[in-house]
């Protein structure tokens, strides 16, 4: 048989083996089987080069046709998680009811990868309509939690993720990625600066350089719209920066330090009813609740993490890592506790099969350090009476001007699932007598 001809028929064959696999998997099961085939004697080295250039080709027409997807989209990946959680909140003042309750938090997305280093994803998440009647539209932009309640009322589903991304330049030096919609937040920060569920809305650019097999150096930028007002030209926007520089310098031994610029624009704008009023804690004035100052932040932070090559009841390399973040916003006044900071330390990471983790930290966060609405809200204390200006009552309220710890162990007896304990031990800063709260939070979760 001529040499093409065996190509030709062998690349067919590989490629209608792969044809009804999933996207992602095709390099992997082609190059496993092209690799077998040389093992065996059937190809030689060159042919086989020459056949992976060719499956990828016949796969790419077959798949395309049998999905009914364009030439151009090379993957598409489907992910998600549950979550399911028992949370309570206990406090030693007597005008706080002790409460419990039980949630959940869903996430369905979606990833085309295209050719041309385009991207496009979008995903679905669950988020507490119930609890949404005060606020202008949307749910909860900083919480994906959805409480059992009414009846087994059917419960909503909300857009979390919109985005198309470019990546021009991605090889062993250099890195360039640029977002738009609404995304993964492209900053690298602790809870004390953005929720873990926030997902803002704007544009960002990533670059990476590689300085040797050492040290990589990253730059992270965004411009996100924070509130959009009719007939004005002084929407509310957030501007950053931030500089990063991640060092391996054994494979033991990792660092990772960090600088940022936040800003604030037109925080006038960001009354008490602008936005959804979630977090508390900010100086604000009037009936409005309009903010007194502006929100400008620099903030460093810090870690290091060390390796043990094994450790009891933990499956692989066993790390403990200790750091710690600093803010300082200049644009308040000192009076108004504008700085913050956080220290912790973390043994093993959760996430893998039989792999566990204890984690300790200790937070201090100014009522001024940052804008209230974007920090952790799982972190708050009791306030008796309401905040000033805050548009809130009296009772349990997250945001910032609290400080406390923070404990967690988690467990994850195989790689879908984890398995978690956390307890916030949080109070005032400004008035820490009878504001103690203790926020327990117990989770299973499941990803895909």
């Amino acid at each position: 048989m001529k040499k093409s001809s065996k190509l030709t028929l062998v690349a067919a064959a590989v490629a209608a083996t792969l044809a009804g696999a999933c996207p992602s998997a095709l390099a992997q099961s082609a190059d496993a089987l092209i690799d077998k085939l040389v093992d065996k004697g059937v190809l030689s080295v060159k042919e086989a080069n020459e056949l992976r250039e060719e499956a990828d080709k016949n796969f790419t027409q077959a798949y395309s046709v049998k999905s009914g997807m364009p030439e151009w989209v090379q993957a598409l990946k489907l992910n998600g998680d549950f979550r399911g959680r028992y949370e309570a909140f206990f406090a030693d003042n007597p005008l706080f009811e002790d409460r419990n309750r039980f949630r959940y938090r869903a996430r369905f997305g979606v990833t085309a990868v295209m050719s041309d280093n385009f991207e496009v994803g979008f995903r679905l998440g669950s988020g507490d309509i119930d609890s949404a009647s005060g606020l202008n539209s949307g749910v909860d932009p900083i919480s994906l939690n959805q409480s059992f309640q009414n009846n087994g009322s059917k419960k909503g589903v909300f857009i979390d993720l919109a985005y198309g991304k470019w990546t021009p330049l991605n090889n062993a030096d250099w890195s360039v990625a640029t977002t738009v919609g609404k995304m993964e937040n492209p900053f690298v920060f602790s809870d004390m600066v953005f929720d873990a569920d926030y997902t803002p809305e704007g544009a960002a650019l990533q670059i990476g350089r590689n300085l040797g097999e050492k040290h990589a150096v990253k730059l992270n930028g965004g411009a996100f719209v924070l509130d959009e007002v009719g007939g004005s030209t002084q929407d509310s926007f957030l501007f950053g920066g931030q500089l990063r520089l991640d060092s391996t310098w054994t494979p033991e031994f990792s660092t990772s330090l960090g600088a940022s610029y936040l800003a604030v624009m037109n925080p006038e704008q960001l009354a008490n009813g602008a936005v959804p009023n979630i977090n508390v804690g900010n100086t604000r004035a009037g009936a409005a609740g309009n903010l007194v100052y502006d929100y400008a932040p620099v903030i460093v932070d810090a870690s290091a993490t060390y390796k043990l090559e094994s450790f009891p009841m933990y499956a692989g390399a066993f790390p403990i890592k200790v750091g710690g973040d600093y803010i300082y916003n200049e644009a308040a006044s000192s009076a108004a506790d504008n700085d913050g900071w956080s220290a912790g330390i973390t043994f093993g990471k959760a996430g893998k099969r039989k792999t566990w983790e204890v984690s300790y930290t200790y937070k201090w966060l100014g009522a001024d350090a940052w804008w209230e609405e974007l920090v952790d809200s799982d972190s708050g204390a009791f306030y008796d009476p309401a905040y000033p200006n805050s548009g809130q009552g009296t009772g349990y309220r997250s945001g910032t001007n609290v400080k406390g710890h923070v404990m967690k162990v988690a467990y994850s007896p195989y790689d879908t699932i984890t398995l978690s304990a956390k307890a916030f031990l949080m109070e005032r800063i400004d008035v820490p007598a009878d504001s103690e709260m203790t926020r327990l939070q117990v989770d299973a979760q499941w990803k895909f």
